[in-house]
């Protein structure tokens, strides 16, 4: 910490404006305590004297003060200075500070809300990576910039949090509390798609015994379902909180979303009449997440191929008259991708997702190698005979 100027930078900006004979009475008792004397430690030498007098400053700080943004800027990060030359960035003493401040900046008008998420993120990065402080001051940020519909100003990415978590020396359940404060935030900010990412973060980071655990899983579960753009379900069945839900109904309907169709959905809605409303899931929606997966899962065996429409009609369950609508859509979803004819009444498939790669996917893929290792040896045949008619001379058999 630099010494005494840089303790009467922070006085003389506390009293700026005020009379001269309160400044000289505010000022009084600092002089004091920097004063040097005989038989006193210089204040270089004196940590518990610099800790003192840094408390003194700090009680006098009612607010953002009465400087220019670049003034209030640089008088808090001068004092951020102080704290982390004063005290272990992960003692008590500086959560206590930090603390102190966050509720300074929270309590202040919204008028000056782009200077706030300044200082905090300045506090942020000159938080040691590693400290339990971080996540402290990052959440207090999210929750700052979205109450003011400001979350997209941070530019949180998924690379940086990821990063974070594994820098912090923090128990798991404070890195879980971390990414749900973060979901939190994209949700009330009609963002439930970036929600869903970091909510499923955050149960991925919960440890599965942990109280609450189940209870998370099931809401993620329910999420995925009822999220319209979601449709892989297989990184759910890696999460250890969601396996050990297994007993719960949601966990036999999502099963169904990630490999069957829409009679083993009908059949569960029939088995589970209350469950739809209780985890308030909609199921004019669900059926059309579980058609359009269905004809997912039906393309991917007509890939290279004309899949018919009377196909997709009695996989459906629709007349044929709507195959196409499912067919544009199941296009427009990024599951299938191909080319409709209405000559042939049939959707030409270049390309479909898989929902799960298991034998049945591996078996399918094997065949599709298998046709076009085939169709190649027949192309290279076609070469190896026109240069022979063409008086070429000898050609060698390829392998």
């Amino acid at each position: 910490m630099a010494g005494t100027d840089s303790i009467q930078e922070l006085v003389n900006y506390i009293v700026r404006n005020r009379s001269e004979e309160e400044r000289a009475a505010f000022i009084r008792p600092f002089q004091e305590a920097l004063k040097k004397s005989e038989g006193r430690k210089s204040l270089e030498d004196d940590v518990e004297r610099k800790r003192n007098i840094f408390k003194m400053v700090v009680v006098e700080v009612k607010g953002l003060g009465d400087g220019g943004e670049k003034e209030i800027e640089g008088f808090f990060n001068l004092l951020f200075s102080h704290l982390y030359s004063l005290y272990a960035s992960d003692g008590p003493e500086t959560k206590d500070y930090v603390n102190a401040f966050i509720q300074l900046l929270i309590v202040e008008p919204a008028t000056q809300k782009f200077l706030k998420y300044r200082i905090l993120s300045n506090l942020f990065n000159a938080t040691e990576h590693t400290s339990s402080i971080r996540p402290l001051v990052y959440s207090s940020l999210v929750q700052i910039s979205s109450a003011n519909g400001d979350l997209d100003v941070l530019q949180i990415t998924r690379i940086n949090v990821e990063k974070w978590l594994s820098e912090w020396t923090v128990p798991p359940t404070e890195k879980a509390s971390f990414l749900k404060t973060i979901s939190g935030a994209y949700e009330a900010e009609s963002q439930p798609e970036i929600s869903y990412e970091y909510e499923r973060l955050y149960v991925q980071t919960l440890p599965a015994t942990s109280p609450g655990a189940q209870e998370s899983a099931i809401d993620l579960i329910a999420t995925a379902l009822r999220l319209p753009n979601v449709f892989d379900f297989d990184p759910l069945f890696k999460l250890d909180a969601v396996i050990s839900a297994k007993d719960h109904e949601l966990f036999s309907l999502l099963q169904i979303f990630l490999s069957d169709g829409l009679q083993e959905f009908n059949v569960w809605v029939d088995s589970h009449p209350d469950a739809l409303n209780k985890h308030k899931l909609d199921r004019s929606r669900l059926e059309h997440k579980i058609r359009l997966l269905t004809l997912a899962s039906l393309a991917f065996q007509y890939v290279g191929r004309n899949l018919p429409y009377s196909k997709v009609a009695e996989a459906l369950q629709v007349d044929l008259a709507e195959v196409e609508k499912w067919a544009i859509d199941v296009i427009r979803a990024q599951l299938v991708w191909g080319k409709l004819s209405q000559t042939t009444h049939s959707l030409y498939v270049t390309r479909a997702t898989a929902r799960t790669f298991e034998k049945e996917q591996w078996e399918a893929l094997q065949k599709r190698l298998l046709a076009w290792k085939s169709g190649l040896n027949g192309i290279l045949d076609v070469v190896v005979n026109a240069k022979r008619l063409a008086g070429l001379g000898e050609t060698q058999d390829v392998a």
